[in-house]
């Protein structure tokens, strides 16, 4: 049996998996990307995303993190392998206790509409009554602190502010996975923290799977509860550290023994994955 055939059993097993155990939300199942120049981005990435995490894909650039969110999307396909979305196939995300939505890396803000109008967008596209959509608009831009700025147009907002707005117009949808490609990369560090925590905060009160590319180790510390590090040339996980810290994210937290260490370890390994250059999963 040669690999592609061997890969097709596999997917038909996950399919037919039973009901004894949760599905993951996210499976990512020897997966590759070559692109047609030949670069080859991932290498049998192996990982499975359960309900309730906050995961971050931490590495250095090159290393296929926003490839592999981007198949997480269903924007990209594998090469080889397969993804699965709560152990079924993509053609079943949007469906009841199925869905998600994407946070970018720009704001992508419709300049002429307001912050209401763009949060609201997704939900246009959809043909949702009004009746239907504004509690969720109103929902959304309250739990990104910008309720009070629903009127406004993008240009007369901050950065931070500008990606608020594109966070709730991914909250209004009500997604079950979200996926956010360093979204606060250019913002400064002060308003950056404050976005974390708020992040972590509504992550902590919904029902929401989160998986979040950041080239922050203290980012990924701070929000996750679990901390993928990915090598380059090509793209693999190096290492899988979980983030087991009871009680609050807080100030007080960015500060303790307990961060330091975890972010030690994250630098000690992103030290490996810079110079690896195609070994093995370790």
């Amino acid at each position: 049996m040669n690999r592609d055939d061997h890969a097709m059993s596999q997917a038909a097993a996950w399919e037919d998996t039973g009901a004894g155990e949760e599905a993951p939300v996210l499976s990512a199942q020897r997966v590759e990307k070559t692109y047609r120049n030949g670069t080859r981005a991932l290498d049998e990435v192996k990982l499975d995303i359960r309900r309730g995490e906050f995961v971050s894909l931490l590495g250095p650039s090159g290393c296929g993190k926003s490839t592999l969110l981007k198949m997480f999307a269903g924007l990209e396909e594998p090469s080889h392998g397969h993804i699965r979305w709560w152990g079924k196939n993509l053609a079943t995300v949007g469906t009841p206790e199925r869905t998600l939505a994407m946070v970018f890396q720009e704001a992508t803000l419709m300049p002429w509409a307001s912050v209401e109008q763009n949060a609201r967008l997704p939900l246009d596209l959809r043909g949702m009554p009004r009746a239907e959509s504004e509690p969720r608009v109103r929902e959304a831009l309250r739990l990104v602190g910008l309720e009070n700025f629903h009127q406004v147009l993008p240009r007369e907002l901050s950065g931070g502010m500008q990606m608020r707005a594109s966070i709730a117009r991914a909250l209004a949808t009500k997604p079950n996975l979200l996926l956010m490609d360093e979204p606060f990369g250019a913002l400064d560090e002060f308003t950056r923290n404050r976005l974390d925590a708020d992040l972590r905060d509504i992550w902590s009160r919904q029902d929401l799977t989160v998986v979040f590319v950041t080239h922050s180790i203290y980012e990924a510390v701070f929000l996750s509860s679990r901390v993928i590090v990915m090598a380059a040339r090509p793209g693999r996980v190096i290492a899988d550290v979980a983030i087991d810290a009871p009680g609050p994210r807080d100030e007080a937290f960015r500060i303790s023994a307990p961060f330091m260490q975890y972010c030690k370890t994250l630098s000690d390994y992103l030290t490996l994955a810079n110079q690896q250059g195609g070994g093995h999963e370790h």
